[in-house]
Formats: C-alpha cells, structure tokens, sequence
C-alpha cells in the first residue's frame, strides 16, 4: 500500500468541516480504487474524529502558530523540571493557564468559522488535550499533525499515551525525551562506567520490592540537596495544578450558577408564556363564538333588508298604478 497516498488523503480529509468527513472518506475511498492495493480499505479504517479532536485539528490547520506556541511553553517546562527550578515552573505554569484560556477561545472561533461550535465540555476536552501537549513531545508531535481522532489527557509527570489517539500515527516522528528520575543520581565511582536503563527497560522492569518497614530509620539522615530541590520542584509543579484544577473548578461553578440562573429565567418566562398562550386561546375562542353570531346575524340582517327592498318596490309599483287609474 502506499503510506504516503494515505497520508495525503488522510490529511485532506481530517481538515474538512466536521459534518463533511464521512461523505468525503466514501469519495476518497472510491476515487483510490484504481490505485495501489489496499490504498481503498486504508481510507475507508480511517475513523472520524471526536469534535474536541476535530477542534484541535483546526487549530493545527488554520493557527498552527498557537499550538507552536504551546508545544515550546512545554520544552521550557520540562527544562525547568530537569534543573529543579521551582520558581521558573509556578511562573511557566501561570504562563502556560493564559496561553490555554487564549488557546481555548481560538479553538471555539475557529471552529465556528469551519460550522460547528463546541460546547463548554467539548471546550474542556480541547484544554485537557492543549495541557497534555505541554507536558509530552508525543502529545504535541500528535496534535500538531492535524489528524488527533480523540482527546489527549496527562497528569504532566507520565508519557502521553498515544494508541489510537491519532491518523496514520507512523508518520509521526517523535523522539521523547525520559522524564528526569525521581530520585538525584549519586556520583559514579570515578573510572566506573554504568549504563543508564533506556526508557522502555525503566518501564518493563518492576522496581525491586521492599519491605515497608526497612525504609524506617531510627535516626532519619538529612536529605541531600538535590533531593530537596527534586521535591520543591515537585512540590511547585503540584501547587500550580492544585491553582490551576481550583480555577478550573471556580469557573465550573460560576458556569453552573449562570446555568441555574437561565434556566430558572427559562423557566418563568415559558410559564408566563404558556398563561399568556391559555388567555389568548381563551380569547380566539370567545371571538371565534362572537363572529359566529355576528355572522349569523348579518345574514339575517340582510335578509330582511332584501326583504325590506322588495316590499318597497311593490309599495311603490302600487303607488304607480293607482295614480294612473285615477287620471
């Protein structure tokens, strides 16, 4: 088959509005039967994104400079984590809360523009994805591709996982770099050489289990300082998520007031309406009654107008006739 028809038939198709992706994966798929084998059935597997992954696609399309944006904020993050510096990370983290809420509303703009609005939960889904490409290269490399068929999530200290999570994910070209290790390195024993554990060993190998109790000191050893400065750094990355997850929910109440509050508003109005609707029914049916009757009198009425006409020309005619007999 050939992966790079599929690319560029996959990148056309998951740039379209959201409501024209299935009817243009059936023409695409058909215009590529006379070309390489297994290029139809290829088009035709691509699943049709989520709208807060066709949102971010969008966003990769037609303001690419944002996600730009995001995905640098991220490398700066991740070198502040590496060199534990807590203060550069409570300030990038407050950068990185604006540049989201700006991200956000270019997602809800531009997506209008290509006919589909999103609602406050699709919105949600498209920061939670935007967060996630500040905290991983996959995520970013991901999202950037214009081909995302479904949110991302990170908690900002784990590889993004990204199965599934995107189009044609072999054209991706990631290369992670391993989060910094939990604990400062102590220094090698000078002539001594030992290989660091690549990314995946550190994954498939199971820390080696100890005892709770051997972890206990009767007499606890001061920390080390780059142990300390790991924790503060760990430390200031939490705070910031606990700042930014209690915005998150400040704003979520405030939007779930507003809701109540229109709703309840909703409310009155339609009751205040359907009486209204009842007083006016009640009306067109008193009316409807009074032109009945005023119908049913007019026609009366005329009929004895014409009744009325008819006795006059008779009186008349006899008026006529004993005035010519008397001359």
């Amino acid at each position: 088959m050939d992966d790079t028809g599929l690319l560029d038939i996959a990148n056309e198709l998951y740039a379209l509005p959201f409501d024209e992706f299935m009817a243009a994966r059936t023409a695409a798929a058909k215009a590529a039967t006379d070309s390489a084998p297994g290029l139809p059935a290829a088009v035709r597997a691509l699943p049709k994104p989520s709208v807060a992954a066709w949102a971010v696609n969008m966003l990769a399309i037609h303001q690419p400079d944002i996600l730009d944006q995001l995905a640098e904020l991220g490398e700066r993050m991740r070198a502040a984590q590496s060199s534990l510096d807590a203060a550069g990370l409570r300030e990038l983290a407050r950068e990185r809360r604006t540049l989201l809420a700006t991200a956000v509303d270019a997602a809800r703009s531009v997506s209008e523009q290509q006919g589909r609005g999103i609602s406050d939960a699709i919105a949600s889904d498209v920061e939670r994805t935007l967060r996630a490409l500040t905290a991983d290269e996959g995520a970013a490399a991901a999202a950037r591709s214009g081909r995302l068929l479904q949110a991302l999530s990170a908690d900002g200290m784990e590889i993004v996982d990204l199965d599934g999570t995107v189009a044609v994910p072999e054209a991706l070209k990631v290369a992670r770099t391993a989060r910094p290790p939990a604990r400062a390195a102590t220094t090698r024993a000078a002539g001594s050489e030992k290989k660091e554990p690549t990314t995946a060993e550190r994954t498939v190998r199971p820390p080696a289990e100890k005892p709770r109790l051997q972890a206990v000191r009767q007499t606890p050893r001061p920390a080390s300082r780059p142990a300390l400065e790991k924790a503060e750094a760990v430390l200031a990355e939490a705070k910031a998520a606990e700042e930014e997850a209690s915005r998150v929910a400040q704003e979520r109440r405030e939007q779930l007031e507003d809701a109540e509050s229109e709703a309840s508003r909703l409310t009155a109005e339609t009751q205040e309406l359907r009486t209204r609707l009842k007083a006016a029914e009640e009306q067109l049916e008193r009316a409807r009654k009074r032109l009945e009757t005023t119908s049913a009198e007019a026609k009366q009425s005329a009929r004895a107008a014409d009744k009325a006409r008819r006795s006059t020309v008779l009186a008349q005619e006899r008026v006529l006739r004993l005035g010519n007999t008397r001359d």
